[in-house]
């Protein structure tokens, strides 16, 4: 097939040999079925930043180191060395995540490194050799969307663990082969501690699985693991093998207003205190 001008340079260094065929094209990437020596792989080619319709990309960002200080401050800058600065970013949070992942006992696609905006990934596939389908692709029985929803709750646990969110999981986003799910599409990977959103968009991904494999099996809609699991993050007591529930109790305890007035006026008078036994002593 007719292949895009930007795979040349990767064919020219021999890291591609054969386009194959168009496998996707997203908001932020266009995929395609390549052959690299005697393996079949997918290339994703990153759109660029005018081209793409992700939105609120800022609030994906927020919290993520940059690599280094004269980045930081072009990318704060928005220069055209800052805009380039920005698009290495967004792709090699891809990148990083999906290696984090892979060493943090989550299954997403092997990386073989990414060229100027291309990214080459393990092909997931079937048995027989063909494309894995999507999540929303398939149908499930009841007893294999519990079997699958425990295993994309442990995944996403995981996630947490390694200090990352997600960010845009949906049954879009996942891959069914013989072996269960398997996560795909990071570049707006969250930074679980350094963004004041993460909680709020990890409620979102996992309510959104709950609700997807909920349409299988119905009892799963009245299960509360996102906040189960971010109650459990934020006390310390989250690992990668902790047991989930799927329950949590809200609390309904209501704060007393009249004892927390009445300790803000006690700090403000011993406050009050302190200072006139400073002023005293200067004097």
């Amino acid at each position: 097939m007719k292949f895009p001008k930007r795979m040349q340079p990767l064919i020219d260094d021999g890291l591609v040999d054969e386009v194959i065929s168009q496998l996707m094209s997203g908001k932020e990437a266009t995929v395609y079925v390549v052959r690299c020596g005697a393996e079949i792989r997918c290339a994703k080619i990153y759109k660029e930043a005018n081209q793409r319709s992700f939105k609120k990309a800022v609030e994906y960002r927020e919290g993520r180191k940059g690599r280094n200080s004269r980045r930081a401050r072009a990318m704060e800058k928005g220069s055209r060395f800052g805009r380039k600065q920005q698009e290495e970013a967004w792709q090699n949070a891809e990148v990083d995540a999906l290696s984090l992942l892979a060493n943090s006992g989550v299954r997403v696609p092997k990386t073989y490194g990414c060229f100027d905006g291309i990214l080459l990934m393990e092909l997931i596939t079937d048995d027989e050799g063909f494309v894995a389908p999507r999540l929303n692709d398939i149908s499930l029985t009841p007893e294999l969307a519990l079997e699958d929803h425990a295993v994309v709750m442990k995944y996403v646990m995981r996630m947490l663990c390694a200090g990352v969110v997600h960010g845009d999981l949906s049954e879009f986003n996942v891959l069914v082969d013989n072996y269960g799910p398997v996560i795909i599409d990071l570049p707006q990977v969250v930074n679980a501690a350094g963004n004041n959103n993460a909680r709020a968009i990890f409620e979102r991904d996992v309510n959104n699985m709950t609700a997807y494999y909920g349409r299988y099996a119905p009892e799963l809609l009245g299960s509360n693991y996102a906040k189960e699991i971010w109650a459990l993050y934020e006390e310390g007591a989250l690992h990668p093998d902790v047991e989930l529930t799927g329950h949590f109790e809200e609390s309904t305890e209501v704060a007393d207003v009249g004892v927390v007035l009445q300790e803000i006026k006690a700090a403000f008078a011993e406050e009050q205190e302190r200072q006139e036994r400073i002023r005293a002593a200067a004097g």
